[in-house]
């Protein structure tokens, strides 16, 4: 449990790359992810070029709840390695649940190895998709950005039903989870 209480997201980064070692991880971890009917829809790109990740940070949306000074990393904060997530529409049975699977285990295989990470569905699909070169039948369902995190990121109990999370004194995220007498309707 304590792996997955502190396999939080993080958004601020170290400037030290991901090994090809744990990159090579990563992948292995969502090529074998469960996924529905065994159809395996998802496709992978690995965006690890200094260059490439300038163009990519631009084209994401970090931390809607915290104000942009804060939310977004700095030059020196970004992530060293994205990787983005496709649904290949041209095969049958592309659908969310496999991708949230596969973006699950990527991000516990990376988080095995201390690389924390940032699953990101608030981005610029058109202009990633133009700066990839992908073809149409590839829908880009997410960008999960990488690194070595520069923060701690730690489960906090919920005050007032506020779900935002929020940086304490020390710049750390604190990320409110409603008590389990919320979230469970019973035992049957």
């Amino acid at each position: 449990m304590e792996f997955l209480r502190t396999r939080r997201t993080y958004r601020r980064f170290q400037q030290k790359a991901v090994p090809a070692a744990v990159v090579d991880d990563i992948l292995e971890a969502a090529r074998i992810a469960s996924c529905g009917a065994n159809r395996q829809t998802l496709k992978y790109l690995v965006v690890q070029s200094p260059e490439q990740v300038d163009k990519v940070n631009g084209l994401v949306h970090w931390a809607a709840y915290l104000p942009p000074e804060q939310g977004i990393p700095k030059a020196e904060e970004r992530p060293t390695l994205f990787i983005a997530v496709f649904q290949d529409e041209a095969l049958p049975g592309a659908n969310d649940t496999d991708a949230g699977l596969a973006l699950g285990s990527m991000t516990a295989a990376a988080w095995s190895h201390g690389v924390g990470s940032c699953i990101m569905g608030a981005i610029d699909r058109p202009a990633l998709c133009d700066l990839f070169g992908t073809a149409p039948s590839l829908r880009l369902h997410s960008m999960v950005a990488f690194g070595y995190p520069a923060h701690e990121s730690r489960v906090v109990e919920m005050h007032d039903g506020d779900v935002r999370y929020y940086l304490d004194d020390a710049r750390d995220y604190c990320v409110p989870k409603r008590p389990l007498s919320e979230i469970l309707l019973g035992r049957i």
